[in-house]
C-alpha cells in the first residue's frame, strides 16, 4: 500500500477538485457555510479590541472567551433538536437569519452606546456578549454531519487526506475574512470607523447567504439533525466513546484551555501591548490593519502545509502530525508576549502559528477513524462536548492573569501577574498536554 502511495503527489487543487464534486445541495449548504466563516473571521478576532476601545476591562473580555467556549459547546445539541421541529431547510434559515441579526447587533454597540435601564447602565461592550449568542448560530448545525460524510466517502487509511480536502477550502474564508478586513481598517481614518465597516460587509454576506441558501437548498431528504434523541443519547454516546480516544481527549482538552486562556488577546497584544504595525512595500498599516495581514499569513501557511502533512502522516502515522498542531498551539504564546515589537518577527511568528492546522485534518482523522462506521457523527459530537465543555471557563482565566495587579514573592523570585505571566501559564498549561499525548497517545491502527 505505501508502494502505491509513493507514486501519488499531494495536488493542492484537488480539493477543490472534490468540493465542485459534490451534488447540487451539499454545496450549496458548504458556499453558505463558508459566507459565515467568511464573515466570522473578518469580525470574531477583532472583537477583543472592539470591547477595548468600548470600555470593557480584560476581565470582561476574558468572560466574553468563555461565553464563546459556552456556545461552542452547548449549541450543537439544541440546533439538532430545531432541525427535528422545523426541518433542516427552515433550521438553517433561522441559523442564518440570527447570526446576520449578530453581526448587526455588534455593529450597533458603537452606534448606541451605554444604555439606561431602569437603574442601570448597560455598557456598551453588553452589545457584544449579546450579538455572540446569535452570530454563532451557524455553528449549531453541522459538525457531526461533516465528520460522519468524510468517514463514510474515503477509506480508513485516507482520513486525513480526506479531511485535508474540506479543510483547505474552508480555510479560504478564514484568509480571505482577515485580509478583507485589514483593507477595511487600512482605508479609514481609525479602528471604531474601519470596524464598523467590516460589520456592516458582515451583515452583506450573512444576509446573502441566508437568502440563497433558503431558496436553492433542497432539504427534501436530508438527515441532518434527524437523529437527535435527547440527553439519553448524548450520556450513551459518552459512555459508548472509543477508548482510543480518551488520551487524545485528556491532552486536546489541556492544549485548547491553554490556548483559550490567552486567544482573545492576540490582537490586543499586536495593536496594544507591542503596538506593532507595518511600513514596507508602500504600505503603512495601523496595528489593527496590520493583525489582519498576520492573520493572513497564518492562514496560508495553515492552507499550504495541511494537505502536505496530511499526506506525510500516511507514511509517519497520524500521532506525530498531531503532536506537531499540539505544540505549535501550547508554543505560540509565550513566543508572541515575549516578541520584539518588530514587524518581521510578528510576520514569522504568525507564519508560525499557521502550523498548528498542519495536524488538524489528522486530528479530525485520529477521533473519527475509531468510530464504527454509521456512529462517526455522535462519537464527534460526544468527543467536541466533552472538550468544548471542560474548556469553557479558560478565556476567564487567563483575562483574570492578563488584568491582574497583584504579585507573589517563590524562593526569592517575584512573580507578576499581567499578560506575560497569562501568556507563559497558558503555555506551561499546553506542554504539558503535548507530553501527555506524545506519551499515552495512540495511533489509528491503518495508519501504524
Amino acid at each position: 500500500m505505501a508502494a502505491d502511495r509513493a507514486d501519488e503527489d499531494v495536488d493542492p487543487l484537488d480539493s477543490f477538485r472534490q468540493f465542485f464534486a459534490l451534488e447540487r445541495d451539499v454545496l450549496v449548504l458548504s458556499l453558505s457555510m463558508l459566507a459565515f466563516s467568511l464573515a466570522f473571521q473578518m469580525t470574531s478576532r477583532y472583537l477583543p479590541e472592539y470591547m477595548r476601545v468600548l470600555g470593557a476591562s480584560a476581565s470582561v473580555i476574558g468572560l466574553y472567551g468563555s461565553a464563546g467556549n459556552l456556545i461552542s459547546a452547548v449549541y450543537p445539541y439544541p440546533g439538532g433538536a430545531v432541525s427535528d421541529r422545523l426541518g433542516s431547510r427552515f433550521a438553517l434559515t433561522a441559523f442564518g437569519v440570527l447570526a446576520t441579526a449578530g453581526f448587526a447587533v455588534w455593529y450597533l454597540a458603537a452606534v448606541v452606546g451605554s444604555v439606561a435601564v431602569g437603574p442601570l447602565t448597560l455598557p456598551a461592550w453588553t452589545f457584544v456578549f449579546l450579538g455572540l449568542f446569535l452570530a454563532q448560530a451557524w455553528k449549531s448545525f453541522g459538525l457531526g454531519a461533516t465528520f460522519a460524510i468524510v468517514k463514510q466517502s474515503v477509506p480508513p487509511d485516507r482520513l486525513a487526506m480526506g479531511f485535508a480536502s474540506t479543510e483547505v477550502f474552508r480555510r479560504f474564508g478564514f484568509l480571505l475574512g482577515p485580509l478583507l478586513a485589514a483593507g477595511l481598517l487600512a482605508s479609514t481614518a481609525g479602528f471604531i470607523d474601519g470596524f464598523q465597516l467590516v460589520l456592516l460587509v458582515a451583515v452583506a454576506f450573512g444576509a446573502v447567504a441566508t437568502v440563497a441558501q433558503h431558496s436553492l437548498y433542497d432539504a427534501s431528504e436530508d438527515t441532518i439533525g434527524k437523529s437527535f434523541e435527547g440527553v439519553s443519547q448524548v450520556l450513551t454516546d459518552l459512555r459508548e466513546m472509543p477508548a482510543t480516544l480518551r488520551p487524545l481527549l485528556v491532552a486536546d482538552t489541556l492544549v485548547r484551555f491553554a490556548n483559550g486562556m490567552v486567544y482573545v488577546f492576540f490582537v490586543i497584544v499586536v495593536t496594544e501591548f507591542l503596538s506593532v504595525g507595518f511600513t514596507g512595500f508602500g504600505f503603512d498599516l495601523r496595528p489593527d490593519a496590520f493583525f489582519g495581514v498576520l492573520l493572513g499569513v497564518e492562514m496560508v501557511v495553515a492552507i499550504l502545509s495541511m494537505p502536505s502533512v496530511s499526506k506525510l502522516a500516511e507514511y509517519a502515522g497520524l500521532k506525530p502530525a498531531v503532536a506537531l498542531g499540539f505544540s505549535v498551539y501550547a508554543l505560540f504564546p509565550l513566543l508572541l508576549i515575549f516578541a520584539p515589537a518588530n514587524q518581521w518577527v510578528l510576520l514569522l511568528l504568525f507564519a508560525y502559528s499557521g502550523l498548528r492546522f498542519a495536524g488538524l485534518p489528522a486530528h479530525k482523522a485520529l477521533i473519527v477513524g475509531p468510530a464504527e462506521r454509521d456512529a462517526g457523527g455522535r462519537v464527534t459530537g460526544s468527543y467536541y462536548l466533552v472538550r468544548n465543555t471542560l474548556v469553557i471557563p479558560s478565556a476567564a482565566l487567563g483575562g483574570w492573569l492578563y488584568g491582574a495587579e497583584w504579585s507573589l514573592e517563590l524562593g526569592g523570585v517575584t512573580v507578576q501577574a499581567g499578560p506575560r505571566f497569562a501568556f507563559a501559564v497558558a503555555t506551561a498549561i499546553g506542554v504539558l498536554g503535548v507530553v501527555y499525548f506524545v506519551v499515552f497517545g495512540e495511533e489509528f491502527e491503518p495508519y501504524e
